[in-house]
């Protein structure tokens, strides 16, 4: 199951950690995901379950059902 965002798609970004002694390995940021019961703000469709990253709920982009 992909760490995606169902609202507005956003996934993990990737980088490098650097050490102290600029020792580079590879990482990557996950999105902060709530599972959730909600449905979009503007939709008059059934609420479902839905994968939210904490961004588009707090913008108001979905509504908590």
């Amino acid at each position: 199951m992909a760490r995606v965002c169902d609202v507005c798609g956003k996934g993990p970004q990737f980088g490098n950690n650097i050490s102290h002694a600029h020792n580079v390995t590879k990482r990557r940021w996950n999105v902060n995901l709530r599972p959730m019961k909600a449905r979009l703000k503007n939709s008059t469709a059934a609420a479902h379950r839905m994968r939210v990253c904490a961004n588009c709920l707090r913008s108001g982009k979905v509504v908590k059902a």
